[in-house]
């Protein structure tokens, strides 16, 4: 399955695209793309902000690129025998495992995946949700000479290929059966799968809440790995799949602010009639993450965002193709590794 988007195969086996659209005519598809049920008053909030999903996927601008090419062995999802016993395991590991080892799983700081083995064929396979050109591109803005508006290489996507990676998983993470499944139950779970990927296009980071408290507001949900993980366990429980009791945990990046203040979509903000102080203090938000800094200028763009996050309390959301204001509160952010069981058979988990 899955790459989606211009220089891969997209879900299902998508032709690759010789040529991405232009960054304007991409912006303005956009704004065509909304599903019907995504339109909101901004006068009249919905906490948290509801994740916005498309008619179908739009190609990445050539400008955003890949320093690891996404999905490189992806191929379409099989159709599976129906009366085949599919095993589901729970796939787990630090984040950049492949360069890093398990430094970051020493913070918690995890990604999420799903394996299944077809017990007819003996064939395995993983499938996993994350983002096309990394996870920097996917959190900030590149600010462009030539442009006016911050511009986003922010797609996310899913991706399924042949083989189970067993030492990877294993060695710092997890690999463990969480469900057994039909064959006819795969395929249904297939047919979602490509659903999903089509319509929820864009990586966020970021789950934004009023305070670590428990039952605290939630203003954004994340849109990442483990969601992907969480709205397919929640799927195969919809039709039918019954989950070992067992523990499981993820790993989420909280930001805490007061009730954010909604500022606008990218024409509102940046356009011709736009408000140029706002857009100005936005770009200025966001300059300090700007990849690619020298040691003295990295260290430098660090007292910045202190400055900006810490003392100023400020900071600048992108969600929805839309820009938020939050004004920061203590402790500001918190990467946390909280339990989120498996779900029962025919019940739904919300916020996913």
């Amino acid at each position: 399955m899955a790459q989606a988007g211009s220089a891969h195969r997209g879900v299902g086996g998508q032709r690759s695209a010789g040529a991405a659209s232009g960054c304007a005519l991409w912006r303005w598809a956009l704004a065509l793309l909304w599903l019907p049920t995504a339109a909101a008053d901004p006068s009249r909030r919905q906490w948290p902000v509801p994740y916005k999903r498309f008619s179908f996927r739009p190609e990445p601008d050539p400008y955003c690129q890949a320093k690891y090419t996404f999905c490189p062995t992806g191929s379409p999802i099989p159709v599976m025998k129906g009366d085949d016993v599919i095993e589901v395991f729970r796939l787990q590991a630090p984040v950049w495992e492949f360069k890093y080892g398990n430094l970051l799983g020493h913070l918690k700081i995890m990604h999420d995946a799903i394996g299944f083995k077809s017990t007819l064929t003996g064939k395995n396979y993983t499938m996993e949700w994350y983002e096309l050109f990394q996870l920097g591109n996917c959190t900030f803005p590149h600010l462009r000479p030539e442009m006016n508006a911050p511009f986003w290489c922010n797609q996310g996507a899913a991706c399924f290929f042949e083989g189970i990676d067993d030492i990877h998983w294993r060695e710092n993470g997890t690999l463990v059966l969480v469900a057994t499944i039909s064959g006819n139950t795969f395929n249904e779970m297939a047919k979602w799968v490509k659903r999903d990927n089509e319509t929820g296009i864009y990586y966020e980071t970021w789950t934004v809440q009023a305070s670590p408290a428990r039952g605290a507001e939630t203003w954004f949900e994340s849109y990442d790995c483990s969601k992907f993980v969480l709205r397919t366990y929640k799927k195969l429980a919809e039709l039918g799949a019954e989950f070992k009791k067992i523990e499981t945990n993820y790993t989420r990046i909280f930001l805490y602010s007061g009730e954010p203040t909604y500022l606008g979509n990218e024409t509102s903000v940046f356009g011709p009639t736009g408000n140029k102080t706002l857009a100005l203090a936005i770009k200025k938000f966001y300059y300090p993450f700007k990849p690619h800094w020298s040691t003295k200028e990295f260290l430098f763009s660090i007292l910045q965002i202190f400055d900006a996050v810490i003392i100023h309390r400020e900071f600048y959301l992108f969600y929805n193709f839309e820009y938020w204001f939050l004004p920061m509160k203590f402790p500001f952010i918190k990467v946390t590794y909280e339990e989120i069981p498996l779900p029962n058979r025919n019940k739904t988990l919300s916020g996913l």
